[in-house]
């Protein structure tokens, strides 16, 4: 039998992990102390599952999972990923890490305060609260920030001095890489910066940790180089969705800020961070078409910003939580077509200092930039 090329494993990689990602994965309940994201600010309602060499973000609470072809199954004691009920690979389950089990000297668990992305990033919102969240009129339909606050799992603001300890446990106990800063929008100019700033400060004096910081645009653009003076290493502004009708219907708040003010923002918050440096999330299958996509993925790259396209899962308790989920094949079209675009434009994610684009769990990007 003739051995299948590189490509050719690849390729069957790529459509595995993308196909997992849109479906999502059904669990037989009891796979012990794994890493789950419920609710909150970003990949939420995911587990955190490992095939070959490869950690990503699974879907596992959205009511679409219940439809998906892939389930996890048993072999001799091996969790293995199924399709249709035949097992395809060896499948692992990312544990909880040892910085759980500890809490402040106030008492709040270390969990409320930052969690463990992936395998070896560490995340934090670090103002649990919105002011496009906390009205209807403007918050977006796909957003779940609050649902973590409202449960008890996380703390409306987790000061620096938290996250500086508990960042550097987490590098310490669990040898985290980098850490991702996000934060609800508050009511000031600044939109963020300021409170990242002073998180990021605190967090460097504690540990050598890369840090990407992650908020609206602010007003005022000098606010990149106060990022970057205080220990930012690169920052994330995320679009979410590129076609401004689309974007006035999901996320009105938001989209006061429109598609020109971000790329205002991009260019300029570029000229701090460096090219490559600054990122942003765009979710595919909430209704821009492939093309609007790809056109928007190009402007960005010329500005020498990142865009990491992810594929939409919906998250119970928010408007959209009965929207589909986009197809494989369009995610697969998709992420070949920007990653043809970043190869030209000589951009990478492995060369991304730290965040979501490094980090790459997601999504599929990274493996199509091969």
């Amino acid at each position: 039998m003739k051995a299948k090329s590189t490509q050719q494993i690849v390729s069957a990689s790529q459509r595995l992990i993308t196909e997992l990602q849109t479906q999502g994965l059904r669990l037989a309940g009891g796979q012990g102390s794994v890493l789950r994201r419920k609710g909150g600010a970003g990949p939420s309602d995911h587990q955190a599952v490992t095939i070959a060499d490869t950690t990503v973000m699974v879907p596992i609470y959205s009511d679409a999972v219940w439809d998906s072809s892939f389930s996890v199954g048993d072999n001799d004691g091996r969790s293995t990923l199924n399709h249709d009920g035949i097992p395809l690979a060896d499948i692992t389950f990312v544990n909880n890490p040892r910085f759980y089990d500890l809490c402040t000297a106030d008492g709040v668990p270390y969990s409320q305060i930052a969690t463990l992305h992936s395998r070896d990033v560490l995340a934090t919102t670090v103002l649990q609260t919105c002011i496009r969240y906390e009205s209807r009129r403007k918050a977006c339909k796909f957003c779940s920030i609050g649902q973590s606050l409202r449960a008890g799992r996380t703390i409306a603001h987790k000061t620096p001095e938290q996250l500086a300890e508990v960042a550097k446990a987490a590098v310490e106990l669990d040898g985290i890489q980098h850490m991702v800063m996000t934060t609800g929008t508050p009511a000031t100019a600044d939109r963020g910066a300021a409170v990242l700033c002073d998180s990021a400060r605190a967090v460097k004096a504690a540990v050598a940790l890369p840090i990407q910081g992650q908020c609206e645009p602010p007003r005022d653009p000098i606010w990149y180089q106060r990022m970057k003076d205080a220990g930012i290493d690169a920052l994330g502004m995320h679009l979410e969705v590129v076609t401004p009708a689309l974007r006035d219907e999901l996320m009105p708040g938001k989209a006061e800020l429109t598609l020109e003010v971000y790329m205002q923002a991009f260019a300029d918050a570029v000229e701090v961070f460096g090219r490559g440096q600054v990122s942003t999330y765009i979710l595919a299958g909430l209704g821009d078409s492939e093309q609007a996509i790809l056109d928007c993925c190009e402007q960005l790259i010329d500005l020498g910003v990142y865009p990491f396209v992810v594929p939409f899962v919906p998250i119970r308790g928010t408007p959209l939580e009965d929207h589909p989920t986009p197809s494989a094949e369009f995610m697969e079209s998709v992420l070949q077509g920007v990653a043809s675009q970043l190869a030209r434009a000589g951009l990478r994610s492995a060369d991304i200092k730290a965040g979501c684009g490094r980090c790459g769990a997601c999504s599929t990007l990274s493996k199509y930039e091969h």
